[in-house]
């Protein structure tokens, strides 16, 4: 299975998101995206079910010798969240990363800023929160997302991607009340390689895909 682009992988989802919305499983859904990827997929989502559209923030915390090796993750004021295997498999330890995690931290709040200026963080407390990424590599970053959402006291957390590796998709069941996937390959080597256009979204396609949801549900 191989999707066009994201929008196309948010509309299959939504499809499939939408039978359980249909059979009452879905309580009072709020859609959030983890950006910048995952918003053009949640946007699809939240539209389909008629249910609003935030954002969770969440940073990946790279190798100090190669950023885009994720060894943990950052969401929310919380803590960061390590990958244990990652971190003997490297040789490091989380008291070597607090340059990189600083740097993520404030990277993090940038963006929080950007996506949400003055606007509060969702009320999501007695609904079901249905996050959403692009896909699911390792899923170091969607677990610290999962924690920072549960914060906020939402009745359950359900996990929606179009593509998750068989690793990821094994530790995030035991995070949420439901993972929903299209596809879990054998084969996995990133979450690009499942589709056509994997083009970088970029934050004014963020802030203009929560402007557009917002105004089509008027308050």
């Amino acid at each position: 299975m191989r999707f066009g682009d994201r929008r196309e992988a948010g509309q299959e989802l939504a499809a499939r998101l939408m039978v359980r919305h249909r059979a009452g499983e879905l309580r009072a859904p709020f859609v959030l995206g983890l950006p910048r990827g995952g918003v053009p997929v949640a946007a699809e989502v939240a539209r389909a079910l008629d249910a609003p559209l935030d954002v969770v923030v969440a940073r990946k915390i790279g190798a100090p010798f190669n950023r885009e090796l994720g060894v943990g993750a950052l969401a929310g004021e919380a803590p960061p969240l390590y990958d244990a295997r990652a971190l003997e498999a490297l040789g490091l330890s989380a008291d070597r990363l607090g340059d990189e995690v600083d740097a993520e931290r404030a990277e993090l709040r940038r963006r929080e800023e950007v996506y949400r200026g003055d606007r509060p963080a969702p009320a999501l407390r007695g609904r079901t929160a249905v996050l959403v990424d692009d896909g699911l590599a390792t899923g170091v970053t969607a677990r610290a997302a999962v924690r920072a959402v549960r914060a906020m006291e939402p009745q359950a957390v359900v996990l929606a991607v179009p593509v998750c590796s068989r690793e990821a998709a094994g530790i995030l069941r035991a995070e949420v009340e439901e993972l929903v996937t299209l596809h879990t390959p054998r084969a996995f080597h990133s979450v690009g390689q499942w589709y056509d256009d994997f083009t970088q979204v970029e934050d004014r396609e963020v802030v203009a895909a929560l402007r557009d949801a917002a105004a089509a549900r008027p308050e």
